[in-house]
């Protein structure tokens, strides 16, 4: 177990360490936070493959990286003297304990659900005007549907029951049949479409269900078999390009029974 002067310590190194590259490295010199996007959201997305895969010594060294990305953006920031590391953390602290009344102050909860709704109630007093303000816009498509369905139910804006939420699935599901049966256009289509994910999503929301990680981990799962037939096709000398539907289907299918 470390000391904490030793935690501080190593926090101080890291971050001189990154003052001394953005002097002496050609490349980190040539940082931005613009070119920086891509860095800051392939760690997240690396930081997230770690905690899927159970991967303790990967999640380790993945959020390393993503710390570094944090120090990095406030040191360009701190070059520009618009804000400094020190502020961050500050801010961020003070933030949490505002938001955490009923640790920080007198404030009595009687679960987790009870502090998501005080934390909306307490983000809309900083200056939010929408009950849907604070979804980031960058978040994948799925994710920021969960969220802002999520947002909309805090004040009351949804169904009372999973029922409803399934019948509407169905609902966007026969309208999208009819759109595509009916030679409407490839825009009311996609509208349809989009009608009926939206309604998947908010049908996953009762299952207590996230459908970011379910389509991950249904990514995941697809992807193995399907390296698994290529495998299986290669080792009888044949590619799947040369394969007919049905012998591909046919591999998927031992795939799946070696997997019971």
């Amino acid at each position: 177990m470390y000391k904490k002067e030793a935690l501080s310590e190593e926090f101080i190194r890291f971050y001189r360490l990154v003052k001394k590259l953005r002097v002496e490295c050609p490349w980190d010199r040539e940082q931005t936070h613009e070119s920086l996007r891509r860095c800051l959201l392939e760690e997240t997305y690396e930081v997230l493959e770690a905690i899927d895969t159970r991967d303790e010594v990967e999640l380790k060294k993945e959020l390393g990286d993503l710390m570094l990305q944090v120090i990095f953006h406030s040191v360009l920031a701190e070059e520009a003297n618009n804000f400094n590391l020190f502020e961050v953390m500050s801010t961020v602290r003070e933030k949490l304990i505002d938001r955490h009344p009923h640790v920080f102050g007198d404030v009595k909860v009687n679960g987790a659900e009870q502090v998501k709704a005080n934390w909306e109630k307490l983000k809309k007093r900083e200056g939010r005007t929408s009950a849907l303000d604070g979804v980031p816009a960058e978040l994948p498509a799925l994710l920021k549907a969960y969220r802002i369905q999520e947002k909309a139910s805090k004040v009351g804006f949804d169904w009372n029951a999973p029922e409803p939420a399934f019948e509407k699935i169905r609902e966007e599901l026969e309208e999208l049949r009819f759109n595509v049966n009916n030679g409407k256009s490839v825009r009311e289509i996609e509208d349809e479409l989009g009608d009926l994910l939206f309604s998947i999503v908010n049908y996953s929301r009762f299952l207590k269900v996230n459908p970011e990680d379910a389509l991950r981990g249904t990514i995941k799962k697809f992807s193995g078999r399907f390296r698994k037939i290529e495998s299986k096709a290669k080792s009888v000398g044949k590619e799947l390009d040369s394969m007919s539907l049905s012998e591909m289907d046919a591999l998927w299918q031992e795939v799946k029974s070696e997997e019971v």
